[in-house]
């Protein structure tokens, strides 16, 4: 049995011929570049979160550095992020002119709510919680600290569409969320995409604005801004996908409560928390022997993946910080132990009944 790491063709299958009715009608209006399809999904989406705002942009790296630019964050402000997270969280406050600060993470990947204070400076201005693998960080406790020293709050949403916290979307919590469309997202486009959402109008304005060179109207340009703006036929595609996506949350949902069922007790396996809708972007579990058995896996064609092998601060583009595992142990010691076994929606219990089988033979 081969079984890939994610299906995009499984799923695009069971879109036919809805997706390329909507693809084409995308292609034969000429509806390319903002208007049309993505006027759409901007109303679609800010009323599937339940909020004011959704701004369409090229992709979730742009969201988070256009949205830390909205909020004024530049030079000499300092930015604290997780120090396990896709690069784009980090490097979004850089390219915003900021400094990001790292904080240690907990045990469930997810950045250390008891840590984050001793971190926060005069400098400090705003803490960008990611919600990793699809599992929510407690974002009312996050919201306590960052109204305690006066700071914003940018949810890092590009693993976590749909996930909530005791029944409220994360992504509507801080003063303003980024979300990530890329193809293997739990809503993914057929390309780069990605999107901010807000109930901060000003917030929102600027966003907006950044994001289509700084316009406000047509050659109206306030400030300088960037183009970034979701092409027709990838908004045509998250339409199409969106109404989807709370049935496809709950086939990942049960995905990973099967596969948790049939790895053995000793296999360190991902937690659900009472109140926290872990969404499963990727199912993600610790082995001492990681390296060994992706290879043994492999050999069964299983692929997996690791989410990340490398902490940010240990990065030799952050080489300049001159951290240590020191500085962030359960980051360091949890990184050698992590990986991603195959996870989509449409994976079948055949499918996670072979892998489990392999992964419990060799754990």
């Amino acid at each position: 049995m081969n079984i890939p790491f994610v299906d995009l063709k499984a799923q695009y299958k069971s879109l036919l011929p809805e997706m390329d009715e909507a693809i084409m009608h995308a292609i034969h209006t000429t509806a390319f570049i903002a208007g049309g399809p993505a006027d759409t999904f901007e109303k679609a989406y800010a009323s599937y979160m339940g909020m004011t705002h959704t701004i369409a942009c090229a992709n979730g790296t742009d969201s988070l550095e256009i949205l830390l630019k909205a909020m004024g964050i530049g030079t000499g402000d300092e930015v604290l992020v997780p120090a396990i997270s896709w690069i784009s969280t980090a490097e979004s406050v850089t390219t915003a002119g900021g400094t990001p600060v790292f904080v240690d993470v907990d045990d469930d990947l997810l950045i250390d709510l008891n840590l984050i204070e001793q971190h926060i400076t005069p400098r400090t201005k705003a803490i960008i919680p990611v919600h990793l693998y699809g599992n929510p960080v407690d974002m009312n406790r996050i919201m306590e600290i960052a109204t305690k020293h006066g700071l914003h709050v940018l949810e890092d949403c590009a693993q976590s569409h749909a996930a909530t916290i005791h029944g409220k979307k994360a992504g509507t919590f801080g003063h303003a969320s980024s979300f990530s469309f890329y193809p293997g997202k739990n809503l993914g486009a057929y390309g780069d995409a990605g999107g901010m959402v807000t109930n901060n109008d000003e917030i929102a304005r600027i966003a907006r604005a950044i994001a289509n060179h700084g316009q406000e109207g047509k050659h109206n340009h306030l400030l300088e801004g960037r183009n970034s703006r979701m092409d027709g036929i990838q908004a045509a595609v998250l339409n199409t996908k969106l109404p989807h996506l709370e049935k496809w949350t709950d086939m990942r949902i049960n995905n990973a409560r099967i596969y948790s069922d049939l790895l053995q007790a000793s296999v360190h396996k991902p937690r659900e928390r009472e109140g926290f809708k872990h969404v499963y972007h990727l199912y993600v579990i610790q082995c001492d022997n990681r390296d060994e058995l992706a290879l043994r896996l492999k050999e069964k064609g299983i692929d997996t993946a690791v989410h990340y092998p490398i902490p940010m601060p240990f990065m030799p583009c952050y080489s300049r910080f001159n951290h240590s595992e020191i500085d962030f142990p359960n980051a360091a010691k949890i990184a050698k132990r992590i990986i991603s076994l195959p996870m989509y929606a449409e994976l079948t219990q055949e499918q996670i009944a072979y892998v489990a089988e392999h992964v419990n033979a060799n754990y």
